[in-house]
């Protein structure tokens, strides 16, 4: 019997468009203004360590990155900008870019410049899980505080009221069985137990692996799967029982 639902977002809950032709482009043309004005806050130095470690890995692969100098104490807004656009341009999931691109949308939330997106049928989805004693969930590459504001200033609402838990790149990569692991222990859950919502392939590849019953969301504009899946596929939430 399923007791939780783990929900991917883009593409899932939400259109992949908004967070391509929105909050992704809001990100890149606002991260040099976010960064000249908090580039001395202690999180954000957080951040700035974290991609100066990733850039140091890039060089020594080389990826041929847009060099940091470091220490994190000298490293200009110019180069991380830099750095951010290229990470950018090759979609990487990067724990430290995903928390920067956070606190970047939160400004915009905050001044009502983005509002957050999510398909019609997931309101009412979340209201019949939740009224039938199931915990929603989130698993999303981006950070924690990104899934609560985008949740938090949806059109239909505050939707956080139904979510009860979040989890980002801090507890693994989405294409890795022991992220789904990990995930269940926290939960308290069985594997069994938990149902997982995702677009993509290779996530429901690892979650199944690790055990969980899984689901493939086929959304209007998604990318269908690179190979033939064996796994039930549905286009809206009104399709789980």
């Amino acid at each position: 019997m399923i007791k939780s639902i783990l929900l991917d977002i883009e593409g899932t809950t939400t259109p992949i468009d908004f967070v391509y032709e929105m909050l992704f482009p809001y990100a890149r043309s606002h991260v040099w203004n976010y960064l000249a004005e908090h580039l001395s806050s202690p999180d954000v130095h957080t951040d700035v360590a974290g991609l100066l470690e990733e850039n140091a890995a890039d060089a020594r692969n080389r990826l041929d990155p847009p060099l940091l100098n470091g220490p994190v104490e000298r490293i200009s807004a110019d180069e991380i900008v830099a750095y951010v656009h290229w990470l950018m341009d090759r979609d990487r999931k990067s724990t430290p870019l995903k928390s920067l691109q956070g606190k970047i949308w939160e400004e915009g939330y905050r001044t009502g410049q983005l509002r957050g997106q999510v398909f019609e049928d997931v309101p009412r989805a979340f209201s019949r899980w939740q009224n039938r004693g199931k915990q929603i969930c989130i698993y999303s590459s981006g950070s924690v505080l990104a899934q609560k504001l985008l949740f938090s200033n949806t059109e239909a609402g505050d939707l956080t009221t139904f979510i009860d838990g979040y989890f980002d790149t801090n507890i693994g990569s989405k294409k890795d069985a022991t992220s789904y692991r990990a995930i269940a222990d926290k939960l308290g859950r069985l594997p069994s137990e938990i149902l997982f919502v995702s677009d993509v392939a290779a996530e429901l590849d690892a979650a199944a692996t690790a055990g969980f019953e899984v689901v493939l969301c086929s959304r209007p504009g998604n990318e269908p799967p690179t190979a033939p899946q064996n796994y039930t596929a549905i286009q809206t939430f009104d399709e789980l029982a």
